[in-house]
């Protein structure tokens, strides 16, 4: 099965001051279509920098990243945002929501950058608040939301657009071991029965039990594991 994320050779450097900083040392990862992978590691180790690559976040200093075909390490910025927008939904640590606007309004708002009529947009916030389980939430605000049902809503932002990937930075790590699990489930269930290719980092290896692969980085360098079963 062809790879829908290519990682080859990557190496990634970054200026402090007059010195530069390699973080990624010629990095090469492969994640099928419908995997959900865990990046997990130290505080330093690369996590992160490799999941802003996956997402377009950040771009390589050398190597290529291809994600479902596009040579996205080639894209000019402005390329490269709307391919973002069309093939990419990011789940944060911190839920990133407007306060101003309510759970359903925080949804549609990468909507906003389709074509998409009101009514349909209105059909695909319904459809993605009913698949986090919080639909009788759609009128509150983040201030009137648990942690865990404003994740919820930040997830049901992500999957509106039904993204080629998800790409998660720690998701659960603001939350409680009960929250984080209910969390986990589900993106486990949007993995397993919506069929979205999920990327995650976490540093918590009962998080990573949830996923269908976990790979770990050390300085920089990636070596696979064993694939483990989810939980």
């Amino acid at each position: 099965m062809e790879s829908l994320v290519s990682v080859k050779g990557v190496i990634k450097r970054y200026k402090r001051g007059r010195e530069s900083v390699e973080v990624l040392h010629n990095l090469n990862l492969e994640i099928a279509p419908g995997e959900f992978l865990a990046l997990m590691g130290p505080s330093g180790s690369g996590k992160t920098t490799l999941l802003n690559l996956i997402g377009g976040l950040d771009r390589p200093t050398d190597g290529e990243v291809v994600v479902a075909g596009e040579h996205i390490d080639d894209l000019s910025s402005g390329e490269l945002a709307k391919w973002r927008s069309r093939h990419v939904g990011f789940v944060f640590q911190f839920y990133n929501l407007m306060p101003t606007l309510s759970a359903a309004k925080n949804v549609e708002l990468p909507l906003l950058l389709t074509n998409l009529s009101g009514a349909k947009r209105k059909q695909n916030v319904a459809a993605a608040m009913e698949l986090v389980g919080l639909t009788d939430r759609a009128r509150h605000k983040p201030a009137e939301l648990s942690g865990g049902q404003q994740q919820r809503v930040a997830i049901a932002r992500a999957i509106v657009a039904d993204p080629t990937l998800l790409v998660c930075d720690e998701p659960t790590g603001d939350l409680d071991r009960e929250t984080a699990e209910e969390i986990l489930t589900l993106l486990q269930h949007l993995n397993r029965d919506q069929g979205k290719t999920i990327v995650m980092v976490t540093h918590d290896p009962k998080a990573a039990g949830f996923a269908s692969r976990i790979v770990h980085l050390d300085k920089g360098a990636l070596a696979d594991e064993p694939a483990v079963a989810a939980a």
